[in-house]
Formats: C-alpha cells, sequence, structure tokens
C-alpha cells in the first residue's frame, strides 16, 4: 500500500486494509491470494468469520514474510470474558498460523443486549486482552462498534488504552460524535463498510465528486474517509474492484466536497447498532 497510519503506541499499519467479512468456504483461499498478490498486507479478520485458516493458506501460498503483514482478529461475544477470550486468542492464533497478532479487538461491546452485567464481562475480556499483550502475543488492542459510552469503562477500569475503534463508517453514516470522541482520545477510527454497501453511489455528492475527479463512486468514498483520518477497510472479490479500492491517494477532495458528503442524509446504513437490536432499513 502507498501509506501507513500510526496507532497511539506507535504500530504502524498499513492502509488501507482489506475486509474479509463474509469471504469463507470455497473461493476463499483464492480471493485472500489475490489481495496479497495485488498488494494489501492489511487483513482484517475474525473469529466469527470463520476464515481465519483460510487466510493463514493463502499466506503460506503467497511467500510474504510474517513481519511485512497486518493481522487484525477479534474476540466474539459469545468468547467473551477472561478465561474464554484467552482461549480465543490461542484459537485465532493457531488458525492464522502466527505467534502473534499485530491487532486484537473486542468485536461488540456487549456479550448480550439483555445482559445487565455487561460491562463486567466486558472489563475481564479486555484484562485479558492486556495479558496476552504482556506476554507478546498481541501488538496492540482496541475495540470494535464502541459508542463513547463503552469506551468509557475501558477508561475507567482497563489498565492500557484501545488504540482502535473500528465502526460502520461510510457517507450516509459518518458517527460524527464517535469519530470525534475518539479523535480527542487519539484513539484511530477504522471503517468497515466504507463504500456504504454501494447504496451511496447513487447520491449527487458522491457522483458530483467522481465525474469531476475521473475516479469511481468507491474511490470517492474511501478517499472521505481517508481525509477525515480514517482507516478504510473495502473488501471485494475481484481483482480489478481490489486494486481499485487501493487507489485513492492521487486526488483531493476540497472542501466543499467534503463538506457536501458529510451532509449527506443517511444512505447505506447496515441497520446494526451496539445496544439495540438490528433494525431493517431501505435507505
Amino acid at each position: 500500500m502507498k501509506e501507513n497510519m500510526t496507532l497511539a503506541n506507535g504500530t504502524t499499519i498499513p492502509t488501507p486494509g482489506f475486509g474479509t467479512y463474509k469471504i469463507c468456504g470455497e473461493g476463499a483461499r483464492d480471493i485472500f491470494r489475490t489481495a496479497l498478490a495485488v498488494g494489501y498486507r492489511h487483513l482484517d479478520t475474525a473469529s466469527f468469520y470463520e476464515n481465519e485458516a483460510d487466510i493463514a493458506a493463502a499466506i503460506k501460498d503467497s511467500g510474504i514474510y510474517r513481519s511485512d503483514l497486518f493481522l487484525t482478529s477479534k474476540v466474539w461475544k459469545d468468547e467473551m470474558g477472561y478465561y474464554s477470550t484467552k482461549d480465543a486468542i490461542d484459537r485465532s492464533l493457531n488458525r492464522l498460523a502466527t505467534d502473534y497478532l499485530d491487532l486484537y479487538l473486542v468485536h461488540w461491546p456487549r456479550r448480550d443486549l439483555e445482559l445487565a452485567t455487561w460491562q463486567e464481562h466486558l472489563v475481564y475480556t479486555w484484562y485479558a486482552m492486556e495479558e496476552k499483550m504482556r506476554d507478546g502475543a498481541i501488538r496492540a488492542i482496541g475495540v470494535s462498534n464502541f459508542l463513547p459510552h463503552h469506551i468509557d469503562v475501558l477508561y475507567e477500569h482497563g489498565n492500557f488504552e484501545p488504540t482502535v475503534n473500528q465502526i460502520e463508517y461510510h457517507p450516509g453514516y459518518i458517527q460524527e460524535e464517535t469519530v470525534q470522541y475518539c479523535k480527542a482520545k487519539n484513539i484511530l477510527v477504522e471503517a468497515w463498510a466504507p463504500l456504504g454497501r454501494a447504496k451511496v453511489f447513487d447520491q449527487p455528492a458522491i457522483a458530483a465528486a467522481a465525474a469531476k475527479h475521473g475516479v469511481s463512486p468507491a474511490q470517492i468514498c474511501l478517499r472521505f474517509a481517508y481525509q477525515n483520518g480514517i482507516l478504510p477497510l473495502p473488501k471485494a472479490s475481484s481483482k480489478e474492484r481490489m486494486a481499485e479500492n487501493t487507489d485513492f491517494f492521487s486526488f483531493t477532495l476540497d472542501a466543499d466536497e467534503m463538506a457536501a458528503i458529510a451532509g449527506m442524509p443517511r444512505a447505506g446504513w447496515t441497520g446494526l447498532h451496539p445496544d439495540r437490536p438490528r433494525e431493517t432499513v431501505t435507505d
């Protein structure tokens, strides 16, 4: 990739990353091999994705040194808790055929939406991650899908501060309050679904910027995130789309374009929220 970002603990992280959610089963290894051949060196996975072993196989086939890669995984809701998180980390390390992870995240803040003691489960999950980081099995720790009040729990009880918050972020759903909170805390925001499920491509602000710069709507979405200091994690299955999704460094959106995109109506939201059941959305 052409750029790196730097976490609060000094760890460098290649930009963009390659999102791997729902890439599993037949054909997954070929997709990961292609992504590595295109030039991706940052792969974002999770135990929930059930593709860690396929990623390991693709890395082995690529011949790329482990030290040249950035691997992220996550602890799933039903793995939360002190001992179960430590076991989950060991399983991810085994499936990924590596002795360390560059970044490990709490996938969602609440083990169960109905669980009154969710904070306790979160804190003990965090303690397990801190211990694994001290032991050298993890280089950096962070969170995913957290709002400010979830992160506050870790600041109150944790020994290490989160370095990353991976959230749904794209034109039409920019979660400004959470982004500004993270920036104030020196937490890098990563964007999953940075293309808004392609639901935003026909929005006037996106279409106009794409036409002006002679690039695709997807590249506009990725550049918008990048200019806001956010690391995008696009995913794709074709070599052409993978390459296109790395090529957003050669142009710059001006202030008016950034404002127009930021002011778009809600579009492309998945309906997922960390404190509520999933909503059905049509935009």
